[in-house]
């Protein structure tokens, strides 16, 4: 599992962060993921775009999965 360092009292949006680590090309292509349920955080589908990351969460796309820490 890979790993994406934020600074303390930090949040990353869930579309930023799939821009972030190039799982998606453009923010579009990661709203769309995102919409159609492609996305989980912590285990559940996450359908909101703005979703606030933070510490611990677990976001998983396409079988790869990155851990916020």
């Amino acid at each position: 599992m890979n790993e994406f360092k934020l600074k303390e009292n930090e949040f990353i949006k869930l579309c930023d962060l799939l821009k972030k680590v190039s799982w998606c090309s453009t923010g579009g292509h990661a709203k769309l993921v995102i919409d159609e349920g492609q996305v989980k955080v912590n285990d559940e589908v996450e359908l909101r775009k703005r979703y606030k990351l933070k510490l611990g969460d677990v976001v998983e796309f396409e079988n790869q999965f990155i851990k916020i820490t």
